[in-house]
């Protein structure tokens, strides 16, 4: 064989060569730019820490979402990318391609849960909420209101009333002792800064106390337009020495004995916080509070009335006085309930 010939036979087969690089390489380029074998709805996997790439891509062949899981591994290895992996739990929605999987593994985007505490709820409803939901690290479950309050060192009084009533997210594995310091962290700062634009006068001797009061207003009435109305109330009424006689303090203190209705012997039963029997303010908020009751207790309505009963659609009837307020009585309540005597 001529050295010509030997030339051309192995220019022949590099050419052959480069060819079938370059289209493997578009082959690939192609493959990492399509669509995975995804269903409609997200599909969730869960990347543990030190996981390798050849296990992830493995595991998601094996659920038909990937066809050619070598090629993604040797390109994300090409480019360094298996050594940038975050671990966490990744949502895999339709229109997602290996390329684009790679950089949602490495952006630590993972799913993100979440959880609502709502206003007027009391602080073991919430824990009873939050320890029910999945994916939850439960620390603190078993333990006592005063024990959580000790393991979460939170600074005010009490664990009644300290948590902030939102929706908060939080990963798989996060645990309830970090969801709840958020939520009381939260409190802390929207207490604060309702406390520092305080009216003036208000019969408050601390933050504590404006807390307490705005429970009492949260569990009184859901309509925001009128918050500041029943604190103004509540306020005139601390202020010229007459008790509060709220019925949702005379529930809280009765504990699981309330059946749904609060009769005459119950208003006559001495307990902590029971504001028809006692003066001043309870010892502890009876519900969480959101923002709108901490800033009507700050900022209550000023005026004249001292008494309010509901109108039975959310909304309250308020007086000045003890006659109008029994005529209001008469009209809204057909003078039958001794539950909504305010």
């Amino acid at each position: 064989m001529s050295v010509r010939r030997l030339l051309l036979i192995v220019l022949a087969l590099c050419l052959i060569a480069v060819l079938v690089v370059a289209a493997t390489l578009l082959t690939v380029r192609q493959y990492l730019d399509s669509p995975l074998s995804l269903p409609d709805d997200a599909v969730v996997v869960d990347i543990e820490p030190g996981m390798p790439l050849q296990l992830i891509a493995s595991r998601l062949a094996d659920n038909g979402y990937l066809s050619w899981p070598r090629a993604m591994v040797l390109w994300a290895r090409w480019q360094g990318f298996d050594r940038r992996i975050r671990s966490g739990e990744y949502a895999l929605e339709a229109g997602q391609t290996p390329r684009t999987l790679m950089a949602l593994l490495m952006s630590g985007r993972v799913v993100q849960y979440p959880v609502t505490f709502v206003e007027g709820w009391t602080v073991r409803q919430a824990l009873e909420h939050l320890w029910r939901l999945d994916n939850i690290n439960p620390q603190l479950q078993g333990m006592s209101n005063d024990d959580i309050h000790s393991a979460l060192q939170i600074s005010l009084p009490a664990l009644e009333g300290s948590l902030f009533p939102d929706t908060y997210f939080y990963t798989k594995g996060t645990s309830d002792v970090a969801i709840l310091q958020r939520a009381n962290q939260r409190l802390q700062q929207v207490l604060t800064e309702e406390w520092q634009q305080r009216a003036d006068g208000l019969p408050y001797e601390s933050p504590w106390q404006a807390l307490i009061m705005a429970s009492i207003i949260e569990r009184e009435s859901g309509y925001k337009a009128e918050k500041r109305d029943i604190a103004g109330v509540f306020v005139r009424r601390l202020q010229s020495g007459m008790r509060l006689q709220s019925d949702p303090t005379v529930i809280y203190g009765m504990g699981s004995s309330y059946d749904g209705v609060i009769y005459r012997s119950d208003l006559n039963t001495t307990t902590a916080y029971n504001t028809y029997r006692i003066n001043g303010l309870p010892p502890t908020p009876i519900a969480l509070a959101g923002r709108d009751s901490i800033h009507a207790s700050m900022q209550p309505k000023k005026g004249t009335a001292l008494y309010f009963v509901s109108r039975g659609d959310g909304s309250h009837q308020f007086s000045d006085t003890l006659e109008q307020h029994n005529s209001a009585v008469q009209r809204y309540l057909r003078g039958g309930a001794e539950n909504e005597n305010n």
